[in-house]
């Protein structure tokens, strides 16, 4: 017979065995959530850029039901939910919110709009700026100076707004460094973009100097017949 001390201690420890393989059922399906937020983000920025507005609202909108079954999972646990994973997921989340909006009616959505805590808002944003530069490649490359230079304007303005925040600036962490590789990201593109510029103005004078000789060649042409 097995002594009363033992026989509690097995419903202790019983106990114990169908709590942690509820968490970890919980740890598992809070990670499958954050994944899948983080990609159908990532795959949303990508159609922003092909011009594929609604599909990548679409997708949006399903990572926002990831989140919302994340934030449930956490009223229970939220030692298993609230952690590094997470707070990526709403960044990417948040930037892809950001960058749509922004391509969509130039303005900008707000943590409110997309139920993002602030600071995961404000690493999203940063991010906005090298999502911006590759708007302003895709705009050089289709001769389109104009909208080149008015996203590396979307990109300054972002980025002396966040180095505005003052004492908030260091209460995110990892946003100094965000902001480090954003400078680094709009200097390049700066470059990008004045390099194209006089290119376009050299081959503007070019073909304006192709004119005057051709006009003057046939001039020369038509004073010989005389």
């Amino acid at each position: 017979m097995v002594p009363r001390p033992m026989r509690e201690l097995k419903k202790i420890l019983h106990k114990i065995r169908k709590e942690l393989t509820e968490k970890e059922k919980i740890k598992e399906e809070a990670q499958k959530q954050m994944r899948k937020t983080t990609s159908l983000s990532k795959q949303a920025i990508l159609l922003v850029h092909q011009k594929r507005n609604s599909e990548a609202q679409r997708l949006l909108t399903e990572a926002n039901e990831a989140i919302s079954a994340l934030k449930q999972l956490s009223a229970k646990h939220p030692d298993l939910v609230y952690s590094g994973f997470f707070s990526a997921a709403l960044q990417e989340y948040a930037e892809a919110n950001i960058f749509l909006k922004l391509t969509e009616k130039l303005e900008f959505v707000t943590p409110e709009e997309i139920s993002v805590p602030a600071v995961d808002y404000v690493l999203g944003l940063a991010d906005v700026i090298g999502e911006c530069r590759r708007r302003v490649l895709d705009a050089l490359r289709e001769g389109d100076i104009e909208k080149g230079e008015h996203y590396l304007r979307v990109m300054d303005e972002i980025y002396i707004e966040l180095m505005a925040m003052d004492e908030s600036y260091m209460l995110v962490p990892g946003l100094r460094r965000k902001c480090d590789i954003a400078r680094r990201i709009i200097e390049i593109t700066r470059g990008d973009v004045t390099q194209e510029m006089c290119r376009s103005q050299l081959e503007k004078r070019l073909g304006q100097l192709e004119k005057r000789i051709g006009s003057m060649d046939r001039g020369k042409k038509q004073s010989k017949k005389r």
